[in-house]
C-alpha cells in the first residue's frame, strides 16, 4: 500500500460511505437520507428526507410520531491527511473505498411532536487492509484497521408548516471519531499500535421539503459549524417517492466538508461526496 493510501485509511473516512453513507444531511429529518445522509434526522444529517404532515391539519398532531431511515452513501473523497509532521493529498473513488470496506452502518431517526423534533444521524464504517513487509526476520506483514464514526443529534423546530412546503430550522452537534490500529504479523515482538482522534463541532442548519405531487417530493438541506474543527459543513438534495403510506424512497447527492487541524500534527481536511439512497419508514 502506498504512503498515500496508508494515510487515507489511517486517518480518513468518514467517507462515511455515509460513510457508507449520511449525515445529515438531513435527508432524514425528512428523514433525510439526510446526507445529508438519508437521515432519519431530516435536518441534521444527510439522509433521506422524511415526509411529514402539517400540524395544522393533521388530526393526530397531539401525538408523538417516529421515523427511521436506513441509507447507503456511495461516496468518494479527496483532500489532505497527515500526522506527525507529514501530509499527503488523497483522492479515492467510491470503488477504492469499497474494496477495503469490512462493514458499514448508516441510519437516521427522528421523533416528532407537533412542531418540535429531535433528528439523529449515525454513520459507522470499518475499513481494513493487509500488506506484506520486505523482511525475512521479524514481522512479515502488517494489518491496518480503520474505524470511523459520525454522530449528529439535533433539536429542530418547524418554521413553516404548509400543505405543499415545510421548513425546519435545527441546531445540534456533530461528533467525529477516527481510530487506526496497526497490527504486525506475526506480533511476537511488536505490539499493535493504535492512534485515534475525537472532536465535536456545533452545527446549525435548515431543511426544506416541497411536494411535487401526491407521491413525489423534493428535499434540500444543509448545515455548517465549527468547534473541534476549523470548519464543518454539508448540504444535500434528494428526490423522494412514496411507495406506501408509511414508506418513502429517497435518492440524491450529499456533500460533506471537514477541516480538522488541531494544534497537534494530526490533519484531516477532506471532502466526502457522492450518491445517497435510502428509505424513510414511518413507524408511528
Amino acid at each position: 500500500m502506498s504512503n498515500h493510501r496508508k494515510l487515507l485509511w489511517m486517518f480518513s473516512l468518514p467517507a462515511l460511505l455515509a460513510v457508507l453513507f449520511s449525515p445529515t444531511a438531513r435527508a432524514v429529518d425528512g428523514l433525510k437520507p439526510q446526507p445529508l445522509a438519508l437521515n432519519a434526522e431530516s435536518s441534521s444529517s444527510a439522509a433521506p428526507a422524511q415526509a411529514t404532515t402539517s400540524t395544522a391539519t393533521d388530526p393526530n398532531n397531539d401525538v408523538w410520531h417516529f421515523a427511521v431511515a436506513p441509507y447507503l452513501w456511495f461516496a468518494g473523497m479527496h483532500g489532505t491527511v497527515g500526522a506527525r509532521g507529514y501530509e499527503a493529498g488523497v483522492h479515492a473513488s467510491f470503488g477504492d473505498i469499497f474494496s477495503y470496506l469490512n462493514f458499514g452502518l448508516m441510519v437516521a431517526a427522528e421523533p416528532r411532536y407537533k412542531r418540535f423534533s429531535a433528528p439523529v444521524d449515525f454513520m459507522w464504517i470499518k475499513l481494513s487492509d493487509d500488506k506484506s513487509l520486505p523482511f525475512e526476520i521479524g514481522p512479515t506483514a502488517i494489518k491496518v484497521k480503520l474505524n470511523q464514526d459520525m454522530l449528529t443529534p439535533k433539536a429542530a423546530y418547524r418554521l413553516v408548516d404548509g400543505r405543499m412546503i415545510k421548513v425546519d430550522g435545527n441546531v445540534g452537534i456533530r461528533y467525529f471519531h477516527l481510530g487506526t490500529t496497526l497490527t504486525f504479523v506475526p506480533g511476537t515482538f511488536v505490539a499493535p499500535v493504535y492512534q485515534s482522534a475525537n472532536w465535536v463541532d456545533v452545527v446549525s442548519g435548515a431543511r426544506i421539503q416541497a411536494a411535487l405531487s401526491p407521491k413525489m417530493n423534493v428535499t434540500l438541506l444543509g448545515d455548517a459549524g465549527a468547534g473541534g474543527s476549523n470548519l464543518d459543513y454539508q448540504f444535500g438534495a434528494f428526490l423522494g417517492y412514496k411507495v406506501k403510506r408509511n414508506i418513502n424512497l429517497q435518492a440524491g447527492w450529499r456533500y460533506l466538508s471537514v477541516d480538522y487541524r488541531p494544534q497537534s500534527t494530526f490533519v484531516y481536511d477532506n471532502v466526502t461526496s457522492g450518491i445517497l439512497i435510502g428509505a424513510v419508514i414511518k413507524l408511528k
